[in-house]
Order: structure tokens, then C-alpha cells, then sequence
């Protein structure tokens, strides 16, 4: 079987959609390690390379961004020409980038360990979770409040840490997936809007808006589909976001945000309190009451069910594309004997040339 251009990239899709799909098994199944995690590296390089060169301006914050990306592109694109006929080796490591970035098992984690501490009136306890998934200041939070912190959370880093990542390995590889990565770190240390960070940020945070502009949405579409997983309702939860995704201040935020609040049929948005006395005052998403510790619980099994079917719609496309490609066909077996069995007579033909140049040269000898 020849391995032209086609079948090479056919083979390296059917790889990454293995891969993606083990990988997504290895962050349902693997525990992330409390130290020396790649990303926790990652954000301790960029951490110590943004305190040499920042300054209160945007081009110095887009040449950081380049700085810190760069060589993740890199590490991809040499992983991907290294493993380039190698397919069993590419689903590997594609397989061990995609546990490493994808963030849905310890996200839906919080959300359940949240979940439990507001059930049982902890909330001192409940306060301490909150700064596992968010940066609001929770002194002064209620039940009520830290619920739609927590599910707010959840909704917009479904997208950001799970969706994400599935969406750019499926269409970039590996060079898109730690990319993408990349960039949400770079968002979550310096996408600020505060002094030090205003200018500085800018880029990072844009960039980051971009790479989410279609995950977030599919994020939130699938959500919706998804509601009665949850006692949701389909078509009300896509009614909820169609009307309210709109009013968030996030281009990509929205759409998960009024998700989730449709799904759950509760309402999110209102005032934001950060730490350093700041505030931030966001329109109501969704109808119904607050959210308590019954629809965080709820909010968390979304995030698995999200994840898990943006693997199924990603892993699906790949095998598919790869399958076409590789076989040219849905239904190659024709094709495929008819050309080994002329590569066969090719090869007769050519042996009997042989033997007869080598039998007319035995006569000539004699």
C-alpha cells in the first residue's frame, strides 16, 4: 500500500482523533499531579519573564505574548514532523498533551466539592473553595452568591479549559493545542483590567478572545442540547442564550454564561466583587431564582457531559476525514485490490524482463 500524501494525512487525523480521545480519558482517569504540572511550568516561566520585561504598554505586552508562545508553537510543530509517519507515536503524544491541557475532571471537581460545602451550610469553607475557581473576593458572599460564582466559573472554563483545547488539537494539532493553552494562561495572569495590567494585557487578552470565539459558542449549543441531562429544557435553555448571551461583557463569556443559567433554569449575572475594594456590575442572564447547591452539582455534571460530547463530535470528524482520506473512499476494498493486483503484474512484467535479458545473455556467452 502506497503511502502517498493522501494516506500520510489521513493516517496522521485518524491519530489525533485517537489521541484526543485518550487523552480525554487520561484527564477523566489520571489525577493532576499537586506539582510539576506542565501548565503550572509554563505559567512559572511566563510569571518570571513578564517581572523582567513589563511595561505599561501594549507593544511590550504583545512581544511578551510572542515570547511565551513561541516556543510552545514550536515544541508542536516539531512533534508533529517528528511523529509524521509514525501515527502509533503521534495518538501517544497527542494523547499525553491533551490529559496535560485539558482541564474538565478537576473543574467539574470544585464545582462537586463546592457543591457538597454549601449543602452541608460550610460557608467558611465554601468561601476558601471559591479561590480554586475564580478571583472574586468571597468574604462577603452568601449561599446564593457563591452558587453563581461557582457556576459562572464552570460555564465559561468549560470552554476556556476543556472545549477549547478538544476544538484547536482537532483543527491545528499540537502545535493548536498548546497554543491555544498558552494564550488562556497568558489571559488568566495579565487579561486584566486593573493598573498594572490595562496595557500590558491587551493583547494577550484579545488573543485569547479569538481563539474562543467559535468553542464558546459550541460550548454553549451544546450545553443547550444537552440540558435535559440536568431537568433542563432544550429549547428553552437555547431561547435563554439566543436572548441573553448578548449582555455579557465577554464576547465569549455570554454564550456559555446564558447556557448554563437556561440549562439550569436559574439566573446569573449581577454585581461582581473583586479583591482591592473593585466591583463590576453585569446584566441578569437566564429566569428563575439563584442558584443553590443542588444546581451546582447540576453545573458540574454539564461540564462532563459538554466535554465529553465535544470529544465525541472532535474524535468523530477526525476518524471520518482520516477514513476518506487514507482510503480514498467510504468503500475503498475495490480500489484497492484492483491496485495491488496491477501493482503485481508491474512487477511480473518486470521480472520476466529480467529473466529474459538474462536468459538472452547466457546464449550470447555460450
Amino acid at each position: 500500500m502506497a503511502f502517498t500524501p493522501h494516506r500520510r494525512l489521513g493516517a496522521a487525523l485518524l491519530a489525533r482523533g485517537v489521541g484526543i480521545g485518550l487523552g480525554i480519558l487520561a484527564d477523566r482517569t489520571i489525577p493532576d499531579p499537586q506539582r510539576h504540572h506542565p501548565v503550572a511550568i509554563f505559567g512559572s516561566a511566563a510569571d518570571r519573564l513578564e517581572k523582567l520585561i513589563w511595561a505599561d504598554s501594549a507593544p511590550r505586552g504583545a512581544a511578551y505574548t510572542v515570547a511565551c508562545l513561541t516556543p510552545l508553537a514550536a515544541i508542536g510543530i516539531a512533534a508533529d514532523r517528528a511523529t509524521r509517519d509514525r501515527p502509533v507515536c503521534r495518538a501517544l503524544i497527542t494523547a499525553a498533551a491533551t490529559w496535560a491541557v485539558v482541564g474538565a475532571t478537576s473543574l467539574a471537581r470544585e464545582g462537586d466539592t463546592m457543591a457538597s460545602r454549601l449543602a452541608a451550610k460550610d460557608l467558611d469553607g465554601a468561601r476558601d473553595q471559591l479561590s480554586h475557581l475564580c478571583g472574586r473576593d468571597p468574604k462577603a458572599l452568601d449561599e446564593p452568591e457563591l452558587a453563581r460564582a461557582t457556576v459562572e466559573s464552570m460555564a465559561e472554563n468549560t470552554a476556556d479549559a476543556a472545549v477549547a483545547s478538544i476544538f484547536w488539537g482537532a483543527v491545528a494539532g499540537l502545535p493548536g493545542m498548546l497554543v491555544h493553552r498558552g494564550a488562556n494562561t497568558l489571559d488568566a495572569m495579565v487579561g486584566h483590567h486593573n493598573e498594572r495590567f490595562e496595557h500590558f494585557g491587551k493583547v494577550s487578552a484579545h488573543l485569547d478572545d479569538l481563539l474562543d470565539l467559535a468553542p464558546a459558542r459550541i460550548t454553549g449549543t451544546m450545553a443547550c442540547l444537552l440540558a435535559p441531562m440536568i431537568g433542563g429544557d432544550r429549547v428553552r435553555s437555547l431561547d435563554v442564550m439566543a436572548r441573553d448571551h448578548a449582555h455579557h461583557p465577554s464576547p465569549n463569556g455570554g454564550w456559555c454564561e446564558s447556557a448554563w443559567a437556561g440549562a439550569l433554569g436559574v439566573t446569573l449575572g449581577g454585581r461582581n466583587l473583586y479583591y482591592g475594594n473593585r466591583f463590576e456590575d453585569r446584566p441578569l442572564l437566564g429566569d428563575g431564582p439563584r442558584p443553590d447547591a443542588g444546581k451546582v452539582s447540576d453545573a458540574a455534571r454539564l461540564v462532563q457531559a459538554v466535554t465529553w460530547a465535544a470529544t465525541g463530535l472532535a474524535v468523530g470528524t477526525l476518524a471520518t476525514a482520516g477514513h476518506l482520506l487514507f482510503y480514498g473512499g467510504l468503500i475503498p476494498h475495490r480500489a484497492d485490490r484492483a491496485q495491488k493486483v496491477k501493482k503485481a503484474q508491474e512487477e511480473a512484467q518486470k521480472t520476466e524482463k529480467t529473466n529474459n535479458k538474462t536468459h538472452k545473455a547466457g546464449k550470447v556467452g555460450k
